[in-house]
């Protein structure tokens, strides 16, 4: 089996691997629809964006602001929407071709391997994988990162070139418009941590263009954030305040205006790491630990390291997190395996597993037998499933979803507007209605609407009005 393994994976055939992986992505890219929540609401930013033409306030609903987050990835999605559409497929397109950009700039790092070998690893990093196809902040903040790690890296070798130095604030400025200050706590600790381990703090603060650096930064990032106070006063406040310190320091919080509950144990994230990173989380701690007393004289090994275990020291004080969170390890991890890569004897059996699973999704998704599953967190089926001429309304609560597929034209209403409307009104409509909300409708109300499409978690109705 071992020597089948080692025909069908000869490094000539890595090409092949590192594109299927990416043309299989693109294909779950084009299938599935946008989810809820936090897929579908940045998608729907994104809609809004593009249609409104405002892009320096991004809106959650028309004349909403939203303060959450900066608008780097909105603006990529808002874009391919106005040059491509607002099919699922082009609101993740920007995520696609980051994802394959970043996997090809890492065959730098190689050594006297497979050109595509670092992207290959970095694509089958299952968190990495997931992230080429969804609509979030997470994927250029950890990309951001990767530029300002690999960037610091590169300016304090010998001979270096200038460029590299005023790279790295470029990334800097590009994480704030990412996701904000995050990315300072998530790229100086394992930097300043890595220079007073090799001895290189005096080399690295000589090697730095201070001042044409950081006016690089600033000119990148800044004038978004004052135009979007300046559009849309309180911006500051909840986002520097909130977002950044109320949000980890605070489990009570209650200021968040457009999240969910995240409240997680303590050191999730360390779960988090190990499944998301599988199977390669499972070599990462076998090659942590056989080269553990090697790795303070491997400089680059050691770099790498404490680059991809800060995020989850970082955050294992923290309860309010999910997954996306160890998403920047997803580089570094990569580079770490590769680094070691001729050494590694099962490294085939991990590179099969990885290579089969996407394929095994990809029957899974043809087979139709997951389909229940994403129907039932996107709301896609239910608003294309009625005259898209009728007025549509929402009872109480409108999903980003059904936001995005009636390109905005769901609007909300209560039960007291919905009797008033089935009472009095002489045209038809079409109504979503929460599952466990239609249960609580008078009977009188439930007898004028007609079921159309339903799913576990909301129904789309009709009442047909006078003609």
């Amino acid at each position: 089996m071992t020597k089948n393994l080692s025909y069908l994976l000869k490094e000539e055939r890595y090409p092949f691997y590192f594109w299927m992986l990416v043309i299989l992505r693109g294909i779950f890219n084009f299938s599935l629809p946008l989810m809820d929540k936090t897929e579908a609401r940045y998608g729907e930013i994104a809609r809004i964006m593009a249609e409104t033409s405002n892009w320096v306030v991004p809106q959650i609903d028309y004349g909403i602001p939203f303060w959450a987050k900066p608008p780097l990835s909105t603006w990529a999605s808002a874009l391919s929407i106005s040059l491509f559409g607002t099919h699922a497929f082009f609101v993740r397109l920007p995520y696609l071709l980051l994802a394959i950009g970043i996997g090809l700039f890492l065959s730098r790092y190689k050594k006297d391997n497979s050109f595509y070998l670092p992207g290959i690893v970095l694509l089958c990093l299952p968190e990495f994988y997931l992230h080429a196809g969804v609509v979030s902040t997470d994927l250029f903040l950890s990309v951001s990162v990767g530029v300002m790690m690999l960037s610091f890296w590169e300016a304090l070798q010998e001979q270096s070139k200038k460029y590299w130095g005023y790279l790295f604030f470029i990334g800097l400025g590009l994480g704030l418009l990412a996701k904000g200050p995050i990315i300072i706590l998530l790229t100086l600790p394992p930097i300043g941590l890595w220079c007073l381990l090799t001895h290189n703090i005096r080399k690295a603060l000589e090697k730095a263009p201070w001042v044409g650096g950081l006016l690089l930064c600033i000119g990148l990032a800044f004038p978004w954030y004052l135009l979007a106070e300046h559009q849309s006063p309180g911006f500051w406040n909840y986002f520097f305040v909130g977002e950044h310190f109320e949000r980890y320091l605070n489990s009570g919080w209650q200021g968040d205006k457009y999240g969910f509950p995240k409240q997680q144990p303590l050191g999730i994230v360390w779960v988090f790491l190990l499944l998301f990173l599988l199977p390669w989380s499972i070599l990462l701690i076998r090659l942590i630990y056989k080269k553990w007393t090697l790795l303070r004289m491997d400089s680059w090994a050691l770099f790498l390291l404490l680059w991809m275990l800060w995020t989850p020291v970082f955050f294992t004080a923290s309860k309010s997190l999910i997954h996306p969170y160890i998403l920047p390890c997803t580089i570094p991890a990569s580079l770490f395996i590769v680094h070691f890569w001729k050494g590694l004897k099962a490294k085939n059996i991990y590179l099969t597993i990885s290579l089969l699973l996407p394929v095994l999704l990809l029957f899974v998704l043809l087979s139709g037998w997951a389909k229940p599953l994403y129907e039932n967190k996107t709301d896609q089926q239910l608003v294309i499933s009625v005259n898209s001429s009728l007025p549509i309304y929402s009872l109480d609560h409108k999903t980003y979803s059904s936001q995005f597929y009636t390109q905005g034209k769901i609007k909300q209403i209560n039960q007291k507007e919905l009797q008033q409307k089935i009472g009095g009104t002489a045209s038809s409509f079409a109504i979503r209605i929460a599952s466990k909300r239609w249960e609580e409708l008078p009977k009188e109300i439930q007898s004028k609407l007609i079921l159309v499409k339903k799913h576990e978690k909301g129904g789309m109705y009709v009442f047909e009005g006078k003609k």
